[in-house]
């Protein structure tokens, strides 16, 4: 029941304040501490109790959460392939200029190019990295996304979902994690940007949501850590409407509402292969 309060204490506090290859700051509220939670229903969709995952959420300075994340998962691995130490990151600002502003970004890059064990899909029409912000898509975005760990970012065109599928570095193995997290720019609407979690069963684990911006940079951060190796594969929603050239950010004026959100580091465990009986 403790953890139960913990977890409910927790998910309450980010509604509130809501409602890669190298590694910035802003100010506003603090970090919320990570915590042992059982999934019960945390959110609506939330599907099954269970008390082995700790949630890691945050807004405004989310510097402190990032590495307290970091420090769930354990030491960074080398960007080779095979199974290295404890966790991956990417960050997205050592893909060359010819992926680049562009939507040419393959969803393979961070498995063949720089091998960090994740497939990217989505079911819209690519990948697109930003070095700009976005304006080279739409002038109406120059400082709407801020970076955390300057300067690239991360968004799927023509969608909001991105699926990560998690393989053994380098290899098309099939590999589990013990958790994932990302870093969200200018996250609006409470419940727009989310990440769901997955087994290897191709079972809902978990869903969180980001938490809302709090100050003018506009940074968040949300991710989950278990207390094994048991996701496959990340379903992230990134804000309800896609960035696009005729489309802008609405999350309080009149008319339809539409919340545009870039992603930027993506921290995750170790990509192994299951284990027997999993």
């Amino acid at each position: 029941m403790r953890n139960l309060k913990n977890a409910q204490a927790l998910l309450l506090g980010a509604a509130i304040g809501l409602a890669a290859c190298s590694d910035g700051s802003q100010m506003a509220t603090a970090p919320q501490q990570s915590t042992k939670v059982p999934f019960t229903r945390a959110y609506a969709d939330q599907i099954e109790g269970r008390d082995d995952v700790k949630i890691v959420s945050a807004t405004g300075d989310i510097t402190a959460a990032v590495n307290q994340f970091r420090d769930l998962l354990g030491d960074l691995s080398p960007n080779q392939p095979g199974v290295q130490k404890d966790r991956r990151e990417i960050n997205w600002d050592g893909v060359p200029a010819q992926f680049t502003n562009n939507d040419a970004f393959p969803g393979n890059f961070f498995n063949v190019n720089s091998p960090r064990g994740v497939l990217f899909t989505t079911d819209g029409s690519g990948f697109h990295i930003s070095n700009q912000g976005y304006t080279e898509v739409n002038q109406a975005y120059d400082g709407e996304f801020v970076a955390f760990s300057p300067k690239k970012l991360f968004i799927a065109t023509g969608s909001t979902i991105t699926d990560v599928q998690f393989v053994v570095a380098g290899s098309n193995d099939q590999a589990l994690v013990t958790g994932f997290g990302s870093v969200f720019e200018d996250v609006g609407r409470a419940h727009s940007t989310r990440i769901e979690y997955y087994d290897i069963n191709g079972r809902r684990i978990l869903d969180i949501a980001a938490p809302r911006r709090s100050d003018a940079n506009g940074i968040s951060f949300v991710g989950a850590v278990f207390d094994s190796a048991v996701v496959a594969r990340v379903r992230i929603i990134s804000g309800d409407t896609p960035l696009g050239a005729d489309v802008t950010d609405n999350v309080k004026g009149e008319g339809q509402k539409r919340d545009l959100v870039a992603m930027d580091d993506f921290i995750y465990g170790e990509p192994r292969p299951p284990k027997s009986g999993n």
